[in-house]
């Protein structure tokens, strides 16, 4: 037997999904931008794509890479999942894996600068992106209990 939803559980979800709605349909200043989460997370993942198809193919860079990516670009699939999240115990846990799978983009960002030192500083960007969205996240876990 599933529990009734809580009516301000309703009304986040409901919020959120008018504010995906509408980023979606009005282009907004970019440094409006940076405040949505959804786009945000969105555009890490596609830095880290970037970042990656510049790298040579070889033992070391190979396993890295993939890792990389399967991190990189699960932050904003986790996060649309808990956009859209049927309970707040639900919500909690899907941002508890974004705040993971941030942590864990930033582990293989070190690695991948350590096998090529000289794309350490463009690692390092993106390594403090993951920090700052791992921060976000950890708030919006602390501001839910």
């Amino acid at each position: 037997m599933t529990k009734p939803k809580s009516p301000r559980m309703s009304n986040y979800k409901a919020q959120m999904s008018n504010k995906a709605q509408i980023s979606d349909k009005v282009q907004e200043p970019n440094d409006k931008k940076k405040y949505d989460l959804g786009e945000r997370t969105a555009q890490f993942g596609e830095a880290i794509i970037e970042l990656v198809k510049t790298f040579p193919q070889n033992p070391i860079n190979s396993p890295l890479i993939s890792q990389l990516v399967r991190a990189g670009t699960s932050v904003g699939a986790n996060y649309m999942e808990a956009d859209g999240a049927e309970s707040k115990k639900d919500f909690q846990h899907k941002i508890s894996i974004c705040k993971k799978e941030s942590k864990e983009t930033k582990h293989w960002l070190r690695m991948i600068a350590r096998a090529d030192p000289n794309r350490r500083d463009e690692c390092q960007k993106l390594s403090s992106e993951a920090q700052e969205l791992t921060l976000i996240f950890s708030s919006i876990l602390l501001s839910k209990k």
